[in-house]
């Protein structure tokens, strides 16, 4: 049976991981274990990734991972849910360098945003948690939203106007 990640198990989890890299590749934290890792949640069910670039061996030492850290891990970040603009790499804070990994939280205002459409209350909590400790800004966030907002037909899932009212409501309408 898998257990909550911690921050232990999550840290666990990204050092035996660099074990098995063998090239060099980037690793970026979203949702839950980048509310545990940045210290506002205590644990989270799932440690949601991305992996960059798509390197096998990574892939394959994630199910044995899994199993021996009794975790849940999970390959999704914003991408897989919405538009994100261009440069996230570049907006995604640094964690730390173990061996050739590179770990990141994904582009916060990314994160920010799929929360916000999600809506779940964790998501709710989350986004304000970001605000709270000045993560993500208002006018930021809104102006994020706006470089996306163009590209969301590609996401039929997703309604438009429920999103920017959302987000409206969220981080305010714009001035």
């Amino acid at each position: 049976m898998r257990e909550v990640a911690d921050a232990a198990r999550i840290r666990a989890f990204m050092h035996a991981l660099a074990r098995a890299a063998a090239v060099t590749a980037r690793i970026y934290f979203a949702g839950g274990a980048t509310a545990v890792l940045m210290g506002w949640r205590p644990s989270t069910i799932d440690v949601d990734l991305r992996v960059d670039p798509d390197i096998d061996a990574i892939f394959r030492a994630i199910p044995r991972l899994k199993d021996e850290l009794k975790i849940n891990v999970e390959l999704a970040t914003p991408l897989d849910f919405l538009p994100v603009p261009e440069g996230w790499e570049s907006r995604s804070p640094f964690i730390e360098q173990i061996g050739r990994l590179s770990f990141h939280h994904f582009d916060l205002y990314g994160q920010a945003i799929a929360k916000v459409e999600r809506g779940h209350a964790q998501d709710v909590t989350d986004v304000q948690e970001m605000l709270r400790r000045r993560l993500i800004h208002p006018q930021e966030a809104r102006e994020y939203f706006s470089r996306l907002e163009s590209q969301l037909y590609r996401f039929p899932a997703i309604d438009p106007r429920s999103l920017r009212r959302a987000v409206e409501e969220t981080f305010g309408a714009s001035a």
